[in-house]
């Protein structure tokens, strides 16, 4: 499951547990549900860390509950279908977060938990152990269109997104920043959430507009937040 924890204008989402962090319907709108929170109790000045007990930070979607819950292969498909468009929200309230968001990676971040953490602004993960990986390539599984996407919009080599995508490369931290995937990376987990937490109070001190900020957000990503479902505001120039 997930905790929100408030400390002052910072927000800080956890993945709990020592589980997989496995994203099934009820972690999603649990999920779901913390970011709405954090939105509507934003003010000038506030930032959103995303992290994770234990040695994984996601491992994706919940595919043994998928078959759990399934009394067929096709059943099984149809619930990872469902997962997929859950998910989409969750990716779309990041793009439109009106504050500096980071994802500390805390371990292992597979296929949908790869995703989670892009869809932050700022992605930090730990060295020591854990990797980035797009599994999809390997288990068979189409990548869904808001993937895709999105991939495209934060990841600007085409090489680095054949190797992760194409050939199903696992990252170290190291590959992933030389890849200009991640931002940074830090000894252990615990320098990887002190990294993340001092860099949401440095930019939260700046007490920018948080509908500014996320507009500017979205001008960036217009194919995402095309596919995503956001449209764009015409703000007022008051202060031009």
């Amino acid at each position: 499951m997930c905790s929100l924890e408030k400390r002052g204008n910072l927000f800080l989402i956890t993945l709990t547990g020592d589980d997989q962090h496995r994203l099934n319907p009820t972690v999603i709108s649990t999920l779901r549900s913390h970011l709405s929170q954090v939105k509507s109790q934003s003010t000038r000045g506030s930032a959103l860390v995303t992290l994770a007990e234990g040695k994984f930070f996601s491992n994706g979607f919940d595919l043994e509950w998928a078959q759990k819950v399934s009394n067929s292969a096709d059943e099984a498909h149809a619930k990872l279908k469902e997962m997929v468009q859950l998910f989409r929200p969750v990716v779309k309230e990041l793009i439109e977060m009106p504050m500096p968001t980071i994802a500390a990676v805390t371990g292992h971040a597979a296929a949908a938990g790869m995703l989670l953490a892009l869809s932050h602004d700022h992605v930090f993960m730990r060295g020591d152990r854990g990797v980035m990986y797009m599994s999809e390539v390997d288990i068979g599984l189409p990548l869904p269109d808001y993937f895709s996407v999105l991939f495209r919009s934060k990841v600007a080599s085409p090489a680095a997104r054949r190797n992760v995508l194409l050939n199903g490369m696992k990252l170290k931290a190291e590959d992933a920043v030389a890849m200009g995937i991640i931002d940074s990376a830090y000894d252990n987990a615990e320098k990887t959430v002190e990294a993340a937490v001092q860099l949401a109070e440095k930019l939260g001190k700046r007490k920018w507009d948080g509908v500014v900020y996320g507009e500017i957000r979205k001008s960036l990503y217009p194919e995402l937040c095309d596919i995503v479902g956001l449209v764009g505001k015409d703000l007022a120039t008051s202060r031009l």
